[in-house]
C-alpha cells in the first residue's frame, strides 16, 4: 500500500512538472519562434543561433551543474526542461511562420493597416494552435522519462518527494530481496509514456487534415 500511496503521489508530480515545463517553454519558443519567421534578417538570425546553442547541451551536466549550486529542486528541474524544449518549439513554428506570412489573408491584414502584433497574434498564432498542441502532446512522454532520469541521477526532485525515478533508485538496494519496488515505478513509467504517446498520435491524426485523409 505504501508503494501504491508513493505511485500516486509520484504520478501527481510527474504530470504537474511535464505540464508545467511544457507550457512555459511552449511559450518561450513559439513566441520567439514566430517572431524569426515573421521579421526574419538579423533577428532570424540570432534566435536561430540561440537554437542551435540549446540544441548542443547536455541537458544531464546543466542538471548536474544545478544540483551542485542550488541542490537538487523541482525549480532545477523545470530549468532543463525549458532550456531543451523551447527550441524545438521555436525552429518548428518559425517554418510553420514562414509558410503563413506569404499567405493572401496576411497581405489582406496588412493593407487593412493591421500592425505587425495584431497579425503575430491574431492572425498567424491561431493557425499555428493545433501544430503547438500536437507538439506539446508527443513531448509530454519525454518530458516524464526526463523527470525521472533527473530524479534517479538525484539532479532532480528532492527527497522526501515520491518521484517515480527517486522510488526506481530507493529500490536499487533492494532488488535481491524486494525487487518490485524498483519495478512498479518502472513499469509506470513505461505505461504512463506508452499512453501518452498514443493520445499524441491520435490528436495528431485528428488535428491534421492530411491524417485523416489517409
Amino acid at each position: 500500500m505504501d508503494i501504491f500511496s508513493r505511485l500516486i503521489y509520484g504520478a501527481r508530480l510527474a504530470l504537474l512538472v511535464s505540464l508545467l515545463g511544457i507550457v512555459v517553454s511552449g511559450i518561450i519558443g513559439s513566441s520567439l519562434g514566430i517572431m524569426a519567421g515573421f521579421y526574419g534578417g538579423i533577428l532570424d538570425t540570432i534566435i536561430m543561433r540561440m537554437v542551435d546553442i540549446s540544441l548542443s547541451i547536455s541537458l544531464v551536466l546543466i542538471a548536474l551543474v544545478l544540483a551542485a549550486v542550488r541542490g537538487p529542486s523541482i525549480d532545477n528541474v523545470l530549468i532543463v526542461i525549458c532550456l531543451f524544449l523551447w527550441s524545438r518549439y521555436a525552429r518548428l513554428i518559425r517554418g510553420e511562420t514562414l509558410l503563413l506570412k506569404s499567405q493572401d489573408f496576411i497581405a489582406r491584414a496588412r493593407v487593412s493597416g493591421a500592425s505587425d502584433l495584431r497579425i503575430m497574434y491574431k492572425h498567424i498564432m491561431p493557425n499555428l494552435a493545433n501544430t503547438i498542441i500536437v507538439l506539446a502532446t508527443l513531448q509530454i512522454g519525454f518530458v516524464i522519462i526526463l523527470e525521472a532520469s533527473l530524479s534517479f541521477l538525484g539532479a532532480g526532485v528532492p527527497r522526501p518527494n515520491p518521484a517515480w525515478g527517486l522510488m526506481v533508485a530507493d529500490g536499487r538496494e533492494l532488488l535481491s530481496s524486494a525487487w518490485w519496488v524498483s519495478l512498479v515505478p518502472t513499469v509506470a513509467i513505461v505505461l504512463t509514456v506508452l499512453s501518452i504517446n498514443l493520445l499524441g498520435d491520435w490528436v495528431r491524426d485528428r488535428l491534421d487534415p492530411k491524417q485523416r485523409q489517409i
